[in-house]
């Protein structure tokens, strides 16, 4: 069943389907149309009846903070002058001075903590050196101690060889 073939009967008064969608078409655009304008009549009504409050108590404050303000900015004024704020930027040049001292001061210190480090590392080193060294003079002491032995043994086995030729000799010709 499409549009154009539907019909709709009212009281014996025929409506065709395209003319229904026409007239419900138009029917919801002035529907919408009432609407907004309504909306917008509600909204216009509500501006009206907001009450602009008087402003002349607003300008007596503002010209208060005016005159508080003036006597702020005098007594800064005389502060600074009380200070010497002409001195400050003498001052300032003395502690640019002092700080860049102090900068150069440090990078040498990082320097020696640097060299002090590598100093820690070559004792670090030596000690290490040493260390071996005492290792080896210990086996020299033991070597030593080896060959002072050895050195009796060897006076021990040179008696006996002497003893044993004497021996060998008298053995050859015991008159003598």
């Amino acid at each position: 069943m499409s549009l154009a073939e539907t019909e709709l009967t009212i009281n014996g008064t025929s409506f065709k389907g395209v003319y229904i969608a026409i007239l419900l078409s138009l029917a919801t655009t002035l529907g919408g149309g009432v609407w907004t304008a309504s909306s917008l009549y509600s909204r216009l009504e509500a501006v009206e009846n907001v009450q602009i409050p008087d402003i002349v108590p607003l300008t007596e404050n503002i010209l208060l903070v005016e005159k508080k303000l003036s006597a702020d900015i005098s007594l800064i004024d005389q502060k600074l002058e009380d200070n010497d704020v002409s001195q400050l930027q003498g001052k300032l040049a003395t502690l640019g001075v002092s700080l860049q001292t102090i900068a150069e001061q440090q990078n040498k210190l990082l320097l020696i903590n640097e060299k002090v480090i590598n100093l820690e590392k070559d004792i670090e080193t030596m000690r290490a050196t040493v260390a071996q060294a005492e290792m080896i003079g210990k086996d020299f002491t033991n070597i030593s101690n080896d060959f002072t032995d050895l050195e009796a043994q060897m006076k021990k086995i040179s008696t006996e060889i002497e003893d044993l030729w004497s021996g060998m000799d008298y053995l050859s010709n015991p008159l003598k």
